[in-house]
Formats: structure tokens, C-alpha cells, sequence
């Protein structure tokens, strides 16, 4: 019995003291097993704070800096072309002002007469040129009539133009000494309507409105007023040449029959 007795303390024993052993070994490897896990915790995080840290910063200065620089540049360029842009229109806006200006500035007397002037020597030379073209039998003559009608109105079309613009009034109509002398080659016919008509419309006409256009181009004080004069001129001088060559001037007029 004693021995039964001893035998199962020492059983009893043994089995306190293994159940001890596997307390201890799992407490072991929870220490182990947490170890990493409590380092990770103070170490790991740390460093990914820092990290993240560092990394925030970074993106954060990145932002602030790089990126707001490049930003501001091109805010800076964005604003250096449109202040370019609205100077530049600024300044057209003020070249077509002062431009409008100068054209819808009223002339002076003088040049207004000019005008006038140009105008009135236009139409009687086209009405001239189309009484030529119905009543003449020279095909010379007829030449001639047409180009006074061709070139006199693309010049009355310029003068209406710029009388219109700069606001001055001009003739409807030739004035009584042309008028006069349309119904005096009315009356006329072959010969003597030629040579009266290349005499008057074509040579004395001529001579009288190139001398007035020589005055003017000095007298003008406007210089649209004057480009216009100085364009004309040349043209009145060709006609003149024209009229002064052809034979019928040259023999004059007949008393009109």
C-alpha cells in the first residue's frame, strides 16, 4: 500500500511538474512570438511615421514649391500675354481711332473746292464723251470720246468717295458754261462737230483743269485731298497730249454750221 501510495504521489508529481514545463514553453513562445510583433510596433511604426512623414513633406514641398512655382509661371505668362495682347489692341484700337479720325475730319474750304472743282470738270467731260459718241463719224474722234468717258468717271467715282467721306457736297450737274457749250455741239454735225468738240471738250477743256490741278496739288492742305489731285493730274496731261495730236484740233473749228 505504501508503495501504491508513493508510487501515485510521484505520478502526481510528474504530472504537476509537465503540466508546468508545457505552461512555460507556451508562455516562451507567446514571449517569442510577440517580441517581433512589440518591436515592429515601437520600430516599424516609427519608422513608417517617418517615413510617411518624410514622404508627406516631401509632396507637401513639392506641392508648395515645385508646383506652385511652376504655377506661378505660367500664371505670370498667361498674364504677360494678355497684357500684350490688350496693349497690342490697345494700340490698333488707337491706330483705327486717329485713322477715323483723319478721315471723317471735315476739310477746309479750299480742299472742299478742289473737290467741287474735280467733280464738275469730270461730268462735263463724260457728257461731252457721250455726245461725241452719238453725233461723231470719226472713228479717231470716238476713241477718244470713250476713253474721256472711261477715265473721267472711275475719277468722279474717287472724287464722290472722298467727298463723301470727309462730308462735303458736291455738283450734280456741269455748270452753265459747259452747258452752253453741250447745246452749241448739239446743233452741230460731221466735220465741224468734230473739230469744235476736240478743240473745246478735248484741248481748251484739258489745258484749264491740268492748270487748276497744278494749283491744287500746292494749295491742298488735306493729303487725301492731295494724293487724289496728284493721281488725276498725270492723267488730264495724257489727255491733253492726246487732243492736242489729232488733226481736227489742229485745223480748229468751222463758225459752227
Amino acid at each position: 500500500m505504501q508503495n501504491k501510495n508513493t508510487l501515485k504521489g510521484l505520478l502526481a508529481v510528474s504530472a504537476v511538474a509537465a503540466m508546468f514545463a508545457t505552461v512555460g514553453v507556451h508562455a516562451q513562445t507567446a514571449a517569442v512570438s510577440q517580441t517581433p510583433s512589440q518591436t515592429g510596433t515601437s520600430s516599424t511604426p516609427g519608422k513608417q511615421n517617418t517615413s510617411g512623414k518624410t514622404t508627406r513633406e516631401g509632396t507637401i514641398d513639392n506641392t508648395n514649391s515645385t508646383g506652385m512655382e511652376n504655377r506661378s509661371k505660367q500664371a505670370g505668362a498667361a498674364g504677360m500675354t494678355n497684357k500684350n495682347a490688350t496693349s497690342s489692341m490697345g494700340a490698333s484700337g488707337a491706330g483705327q481711332s486717329a485713322a477715323g479720325t483723319a478721315t471723317g475730319a471735315k476739310l477746309s474750304t479750299g480742299d472742299a473746292k478742289i473737290l467741287k472743282d474735280m467733280a464738275m470738270a469730270n461730268m462735263a467731260e463724260v457728257e461731252g464723251g457721250k455726245l461725241a459718241q452719238s453725233k461723231s463719224q470719226s472713228s479717231e474722234v470716238k476713241a477718244f470720246a470713250q476713253q474721256m468717258i472711261d477715265d473721267h468717271t472711275a475719277n468722279l467715282n474717287e472724287v464722290k468717295a472722298l467727298a463723301q467721306a470727309r462730308g462735303v457736297t458736291l455738283p450734280t450737274e456741269p455748270d452753265a458754261k459747259h452747258k452752253a457749250m453741250a447745246a452749241k455741239l448739239e446743233k452741230m454735225s460731221g466735220d465741224a462737230f468734230d473739230k469744235a468738240y476736240m478743240k473745246q471738250a478735248g484741248v481748251q477743256d484739258h489745258k484749264a483743269v491740268h492748270a487748276k490741278l497744278m494749283a491744287a496739288s500746292k494749295k491742298a492742305k488735306d493729303p487725301e485731298v492731295k494724293a487724289l489731285v496728284d493721281k488725276t493730274e498725270p492723267v488730264v496731261a495724257q489727255h491733253l497730249k492726246s487732243a492736242e495730236q489729232m488733226p481736227m484740233a489742229k485745223a480748229g473749228t468751222t463758225s459752227g454750221k
